[in-house]
Order: structure tokens, then sequence, then C-alpha cells
């Protein structure tokens, strides 16, 4: 009879398929003139909801470290390091404390903070797209924020609670 895995092989497994789990949701998207509508948001939430901190930031490194050594994960089957010089790269850099304070919430009781922590991540992520969008582009950062955040915050704080909630599904079902 086989011998059940501990728990951190467990975990590095899971680390392993959410990596998949966020480059299949990078890859669901709707162009637009500017930057592109994706649901990355929804799966980096989502690992960190499930897989806590350590965990979900482990997820997102290789999910940028299979980018950027060229294999097709970002958005729109790109790879390659010069995504994460480019205007969208510092999303993607803030897809770690997105990870991060999603994954943080695990150890704490209130539904509330657990939600305003992955919503704080998804501020600091777009925080983080902004200024570089701002930089790349010569725009200054009140414009960059218009272009590049204001009418993607509204898609992603509601998927950014939507996945804790499919997160708290899972946690109860027992498939986490």
């Amino acid at each position: 009879m086989a011998k059940p895995l501990n728990k951190n092989t467990k975990a590095l497994i899971f680390a392993a398929l959410f990596t998949a789990v966020i480059c299949f949701f990078s890859q669901i998207m709707v162009p637009t003139p500017v930057l592109p509508v994706t649901l990355q948001v929804f799966g980096v939430c989502l690992c960190g909801y499930l897989l806590g901190a350590k965990f979900s930031l482990l997820s997102v490194l290789c999910y940028i470290f299979l980018g950027a050594v060229g294999l097709p994960v970002f958005y729109g089957f790109q790879g390659g390091a010069h995504h994460l010089l480019s205007l969208t790269g510092g999303f993607i850099f803030g897809f770690l404390p997105l990870s991060f304070f999603c994954g943080i919430s695990k150890k704490i009781k209130s539904k509330l903070m657990k939600i305003l922590l992955g919503i704080l991540g998804v501020l600091i992520c777009h925080f983080a797209g902004v200024l570089q969008f701002s930089l790349v582009s010569s725009n200054g950062f009140f414009e960059s924020f218009v272009i590049a955040s204001l009418p993607y915050l509204l898609k992603d704080i509601p998927l950014c609670i939507l996945a804790y909630y499919i997160a708290q599904f899972i946690n109860k079902k027992g498939l986490n």
C-alpha cells in the first residue's frame, strides 16, 4: 500500500498545479485597445487563498520564471523576459504581493479581513502595474492609472472576492 504524501510534498504539487492554473487563466482574454482583459488576477487570488502565502508565492514565481525563459504563459500565449519590462510587466511582478496578501489571509479568522487583504493585494498589484506602465509609456502616473488600472479594478476587485468564496467552497469540500 502506498504511503500518503506528507504535507510539504502535497503543497508543492498544488503549487505546480496552480502555476498551470495561472497560465490557463492568463489565456482567457478579451483584447482591448490598451491592455487585454484577462482572468490572471482571479487565478492568482485563488492560488493565494488556497495555498497560503509561501506556496502561492512559489507558484507565482514559477509562472514568472516560465514566462521569462520564453514559454508562452503570459496573456495571448506570449513569453520572454522582455514582457517583464513592457507596459504590463509591473502587473506581472504585482502578482507576487497579490498572492502573498491573499495567502496570509489563511491565518486570519475574520472573513472580512481575508477579503480586505485580497483587495489590498489587488491594489498593490495595480500600483506596481501603473508605476511601470507610467515609466514605460512616459505618461504621468494619474493618466496611466486611468488608462491601465481604473477600468480593470472594476473587474479585478470582484474577481478577488469571487476567488475567496470559491476557495472557501473548495476548502469546505475538502478538496484542498
